[in-house]
């Protein structure tokens, strides 16, 4: 079981159309904080392009154990990784795409899953040789995970198989077990859509894609996977 602890629960200021700004001086202070609650081994919550998520240091196997003891998640259900910068990729996964490709779904609300390399903390989803990488459209955890210089283990803010969150109340049942709560203000426009979480593909196979998550940015995604790309789609098989 996870200790219970005094949660606290840290404001962004609202800053640029990217998101809550972290270069205001409370942003500085509250990025600081974070990162030490991470470093510490703790899980936080934190605001991204999409929803909430719930996240640890990857490199960090106790603090894996504690997401998975939080959510209440199946232990054979994958988290993905967060990075801050599309060079961060490579040294954590094995690509065979272009780097355009890269850059024309990232940042933004897409995981793309690769093959992972041996740099990856063996312990992080132990029975897949792949893992799903983001890097969200939302300075401050970006930023975050530059700072920790090493990725974030991210997950959804909720509780397994309930409603993903795009407000901080909504998941207030779990503020206990967390270090911190970093409140960036609602998510999206409150629609169900806003709920859907990244589109997540998997990219590990030459020449193809395939579709894991359909998420909010199915459309725009496989759209360039497959004119500019030329990019098989591929069915997930059941």
């Amino acid at each position: 079981m996870c200790k219970r602890l005094k949660t606290r629960v840290l404001r962004l200021v609202p800053g640029t159309l990217n998101g809550p700004s972290a270069e205001h001086p409370d942003g500085k202070e509250v990025l600081e904080t974070t990162v030490k609650a991470l470093k510490d081994g703790e899980v936080v919550a934190v605001p991204t392009d999409t929803i909430y998520g719930l996240a640890c240091l990857a490199q960090n196997s106790e603090a894996i154990k504690k997401v998975y003891d939080i959510k209440g998640r199946n232990g054979n259900k994958p988290l993905a990784i967060c990075v801050g910068e599309i060079k961060d990729i490579y040294r954590y996964c094995k690509v065979t795409v272009p780097q355009s490709l890269l850059e024309d779904l990232l940042p933004g609300p897409v995981t793309l899953v690769l093959e992972r390399s041996e740099s990856l903390n063996a312990d992080l989803n132990p029975f897949t040789q792949l893992v799903g990488i983001r890097i969200p459209d939302h300075s401050f955890i970006r930023q975050l995970s530059q700072m920790c210089g090493e990725p974030l283990a991210l997950t959804s803010a909720n509780i397994s198989s309930h409603t993903s969150t795009i407000a901080v109340h909504e998941f207030q049942d779990l503020w206990p077990r967390l270090a911190l709560v970093v409140d960036g203000g609602p998510i999206g426009d409150q629609n169900s859509k806003s709920r859907l979480g990244s589109t997540v593909i998997d990219l590990s196979v030459p020449g193809k894609y395939c579709v894991i998550r359909p998420g909010c940015a199915l459309s725009s995604a496989t759209a360039t996977l497959e004119r500019k790309y030329k990019l098989l789609h591929e069915t997930v098989d059941q």
